[in-house]
């Protein structure tokens, strides 16, 4: 297959397909907007379970290099009610069907799997318009322009490619969280700590407050304070004032036992806001030649701990489904969408059912550190 391949953005899905391309040969090039890998944090940690992101993995040949990553013990689960009181308290089973990695240590692992210039850094796209028989021009913020036969939005929830394939765009879930974290915990919070535990936490019952924290490398606390409110009422909040900020948030949680609120009061960082959006029930777009979605960018979803894992299957089977397909992007394009629609509707009607997540479902978030531009 000749034609040239070029990704929109260099998330864990975009990446994962410029990597099962390259393992079958196929040139590919990702744009993506930052400015380098460590131009922002990755986020925090993420369970690749062994039925969507580890089969991405093993189609990309990385395995090994996956397993090196692992956090052992870290899929240790804990549910507590506001009194602090242990409701669940399950060991890491040692199984790993769903271990916990490093978001951003796990980015680098794709990225380094890579040929050197594959990513070019620092191309935040501007406009992407159609050329006529599955030809896109994509021009980025520079001005610079790229003329591609084959285009793949792997750009997230704002996708500047979605809108050559849908109307849709992503509406307000309903949800932010307000993000906290906690460094060297069991040494200078080791209340907070140890209603944490070994691994996630997730404190609160099926109201419109909860807390969920993730016990990271060294000892840091990664939390998210949820609150089912409107976007107004989180405006109420000075987030230039950290420690007001904190205080106000904390508020929402009064009567809840103090090491659980600790995880918002002790924060080591300015607490930051996380509204979630997501895309309508059911998104889809008829056949557009020359070009396709994977990950948020075709089916934002609220959290439900698959997100990431969605996004990487998705990288895994277009590029498989264009090296199954060398000459024929069309069917290669069929073929992958006709697999991805009803696996991201299905995704969707359980992080709809607020019976239906795990405890690490509800806290392993992803793409938090997109917003609208």
């Amino acid at each position: 297959m000749a034609t040239h391949v070029t990704i929109i953005g260099a998330g864990l899905g975009g990446l994962t397909l410029a990597r099962v391309l390259h393992v079958h040969g196929i040139p590919a090039t990702v744009y993506e907007a930052e400015s380098s890998p460590t131009a922002r944090t990755q986020g925090g940690m993420l369970d690749i379970h062994d039925y969507n992101g580890q089969l991405a993995l093993r189609a990309a040949g990385l395995m090994d290099e996956f397993h090196a990553i692992v956090l052992e013990g870290r899929q240790a689960l804990r549910s507590l009610d506001r009194e602090g009181n242990v409701l669940v308290d399950e060991a890491d089973d040692g199984t790993g069907g769903r271990p916990e990695v490093q978001r951003g240590e796990l980015r680098q692992l794709l990225l380094d799997s890579l040929p050197t210039g594959t990513v070019r850094w620092g191309h935040k796209v501007g406009d992407v318009r159609a050329l006529g028989e599955g030809r896109h021009e994509v021009t980025f913020a520079d001005g610079g322009t790229v003329v591609t036969s084959l285009l793949v939005g792997a750009d997230g929830a704002w996708s500047r490619v979605r809108p050559v394939l849908s109307t849709a765009s992503p509406g307000y879930a309903g949800t932010s969280f307000v993000e906290t974290y906690l460094f060297d915990a069991a040494t200078r919070h080791p209340a907070a700590a140890k209603a944490v535990g070994g691994g996630s936490m997730f404190a609160g019952d099926h109201g419109t407050r909860k807390i969920g924290a993730q016990r990271e490398k060294d000892e840091t606390l990664h939390v998210y304070a949820m609150l089912s409110e409107p976007l107004e009422w989180f405006g109420g909040i000075d987030f230039d004032d950290p420690a007001a900020a904190a205080a106000q948030v904390a508020r929402a949680f009064d009567g809840w036992a103090p090491e659980l609120t600790a995880l918002i009061t002790e924060s080591d960082t300015a607490p930051v806001l996380r509204p979630l959006y997501s895309l309508p029930a059911g998104h889809r777009w008829d056949r557009v030649p020359g070009v396709t979605l994977v990950g948020d960018a075709a089916h934002l979803i609220p959290p439900n701990g698959e997100g990431a894992n969605l996004a990487m299957l998705d990288g895994a089977d277009l590029g498989e489904a264009l090296a199954a397909h060398p000459g024929d992007i069309e069917t290669a394009l069929f073929v992958y969408e006709r697999v991805m629609f009803p696996r991201s509707a299905e995704q969707l009607a359980t992080a709809e059912d607020p019976d239906h997540p795990t405890l690490q479902d509800v806290i392993n978030i992803y793409a938090l550190d997109e917003q609208p531009s």
